[in-house]
Formats: structure tokens, sequence, C-alpha cells
């Protein structure tokens, strides 16, 4: 909740320093999305936001904007200022240097090497500290990192395109397309700010997917694009194994020639501990596994494009956070494939429900963003 500490110009300097962290949006992967401002007599001095790792954080780029003018000034940052050395040298000391006078931060940095480190280092050297004004944004901005750091996963957010009857696919297979082209369009900006890009190895035989960002030129990342691929089934001219590469596949089979055979072809092929039950071609993964591994490869948020089978394993195991999904206006018949493959129910009571979060309309189809009803607050 904001304080009454807080002032008009605080909260109209925050959202400026939250919009410039929205430009990180898809760069700054593995590290948070954070904008800074610097302000002083009621205006602004500097400003910045961080927008590759390994690469000066928002609160060093708008300290050299400021220049000899951030003395004595007010800095507004979306995140806790660090206080350990990284891939940069820590921020607090930087502020400090510069000798402002007060740091307002939306949200508390929940890595073990800051969480509350760094407002503890500005308050000993003199500083005012404020922290909490528009926390909420802060935190929807960065749900992977807030994720990854508080939970040991990442955030799991389930892209589903279906017709209004929630059918994904003819019987037949055939699915392409049941959206418009706003609505594919609209998908790869989702593509973009993911860490990674998972389907399962259904998905991979029936559609042969590519996975990646087509995106405009000045696009500088490719997510990682992972395949549960429990039998290890991958064929090894499958389209996502194409150029630009940085393509995972996580198996419970230990057939070293078919490994190999990925592997020259440019795959990562790692093999994980098989889940519980078997599937029709050879062990699952286990899921929860696949999720700790994906932490510990820094992935902050994980867009799930798969079929019914991946789609009702993850929404049974509660690794959903949030639903994406896109619904076209037309249906497709009782025999059509369904979104996801879920156990049958006996009880309203057992039922998974979900709140909505924003509706909108992408050309001529309706988005609409869902997530678990008992979630709560994001990555809390």
């Amino acid at each position: 909740m904001t304080s009454p500490r807080f002032t008009a110009f605080d909260r109209l300097a925050m959202s400026r320093a939250l919009a410039l962290a929205e430009r990180g949006l898809e760069t700054t992967h593995p590290n948070p999305r954070v904008g800074c401002v610097i302000a002083r007599d009621g205006r602004i001095v500097g400003e910045g936001w961080h927008a590759f790792a390994g690469e000066p954080h928002a609160e060093v780029l708008a300290l050299r904007a400021a220049g000899e003018a951030a003395r004595g000034a007010s800095v507004y940052v979306t995140l806790e200022p660090c206080s350990h050395h990284g891939r940069t040298p820590p921020c607090v000391q930087a502020l400090v240097a510069a000798g402002v006078a007060r740091v307002v931060f939306a949200l508390g940095d929940p890595d073990s090497r800051v969480d509350g480190r760094g407002a503890a280092a500005l308050r000993a050297a003199g500083i005012a500290v404020d922290a909490g004004l528009m926390e909420a944004d802060a935190a929807e901005l960065n749900v992977g990192f807030l994720m990854r750091m508080r939970h040991g996963r990442p955030f799991v957010r389930m892209k589903i395109a279906a017709s209004l009857d929630g059918r994904t696919a003819l019987a037949n297979g055939a699915s392409r397309w049941i959206t418009g082209e706003a609505a594919r369009a609209d998908v790869q900006r989702w593509r973009a700010r993911s860490s990674a890009v998972m389907t399962g190895i259904g998905t991979v035989l029936a559609d042969d997917p590519r996975l990646d960002v087509r995106h405009p030129a000045d696009f500088h990342r490719q997510p990682l694009r992972i395949v549960l691929d429990g039998g290890l089934r991958t064929p090894p001219a499958a389209r996502l194994l194409a150029p630009p590469g940085n393509v995972l596949i996580l198996t419970a089979s230990d057939d070293l020639p078919r490994g190999k055979a990925l592997e020259a072809r440019g795959a990562r092929v790692e093999r994980l501990r098989p889940g519980a039950g078997d599937g029709a071609h050879g062990a699952r993964v286990d899921l929860a596994v696949v999720m700790s591994m994906l932490a510990s490869l820094e992935m902050n948020e994980v867009l799930i494009e798969a079929g019914a089978t991946l789609n009702g394993a993850l929404l049974g195991a509660r690794l959903v956070d949030e639903l994406l999904l896109y619904v076209a206006p037309t249906l497709l018949g009782p025999h059509a494939k369904p979104l996801a493959l879920l156990p049958q129910l006996d009880r309203m009571e057992e039922r998974s429900a979900f709140a909505v979060v924003e509706n909108s309309v992408i050309g001529g189809d309706l988005r609409i963003r869902l997530r678990p009803a008992a979630a709560g607050i994001v990555g809390a």
C-alpha cells in the first residue's frame, strides 16, 4: 500500500521510472527490468534503464545523465539498489559516491545477495530511504524474476489458441490457423519477453513448429527453445533445430545414438529423472525437476506452446501461473482436440478456478489473460 509520505511528484517520478523499466521487457534476461529517475527541485535531471545483463544498471545510467545535479537529489528506482558485486559493481556504492539525499524504490529485491542489504547500506551512509511506492506495478514487470528468486522456479505462462468451444485442432490434427494474423503477431511479443518457449514432443511431431521470435530486425535475443521429449523422438530434421539454434531437449531416455544425432544438429540433450507414470513412447520427464532445472539456468518467464497432453499435465501439477488464451469466434465441434487433457471430475469443488486479469480484442479474436484464482499476489 502506498504510504501518505509519498507526494504527487514522487508518484509521477516513479511512473516514469516504471515506463523506462518496461523498455527492457524483451532484453534484460536473466536480470530484472529496472528503471531509474533522478530529480531535484521538482525537475527530472537524469534517467536510465537496464537494457542487457552485464551492462550498466539503471541507477548508474541515471547518475551519468544527471552529473553534478545528482548531489542532494532524490532517486526513484523500481527495484531496491543492489549492494553486491555481480556482473557490474554495486549500485549502492555509486549512489553514495554521487551524494544523493534520498532513494525511493518500489520493490525490495528478493535476491539473497540483496534482500534488504541495499536499503540498509544506503541508510548507513545517511541517505533517506523510502520503499513500497507503486510496488505492485514493479512486481508485475518482474513476475518471472520474483518467482525464480522466491520459489526456485520460473513463472509459467501457457499460451493457447482455441475456438469458442475450447478446441485447438480438428480431430485429424489440422490447426492452422485458428486465430487471425493479428493474434499470431501478438504471440511473437510474448515469446520475445520470455526466457524460454517450451513445448512437448507431441506438438513437435504433429506441427513441426519453429518456436522462435519472428520480430523486427533489431531484436537481439532469441529465447531458449525447450522440448519435453521423454522417449527422445524429436526428428533430427525438425524445424526448431534449424538456426538460430539455442535448443534444449529434456528426456528420460538413455538412447545414446538418438541423443548424439540431435546433438549433431546443435541441440543440447539432458536426461532427467523420469516422472510418475509412463507415456506410450517411454517415461515422461518429471515436471518439478524440469522447473527446478530451468531456474538453475536463470529462466525467469517460460512460455508454454504445447498440446493437450502437456497442457493438462502442467495444469494438473499446478505449475501454470498464467493462461494466455486467444479465443477465435469459430466452432470446431465435439470431436476436435481439447485445449487440455484433464482428469474427469465428480464434484464442482474439484474444478480449477481462474481469475481474469485482462481481456482485449486482437484483430478478430479475443485475448484473455487468466491466473489461478487462489494465487494471490504475483510472485508472493
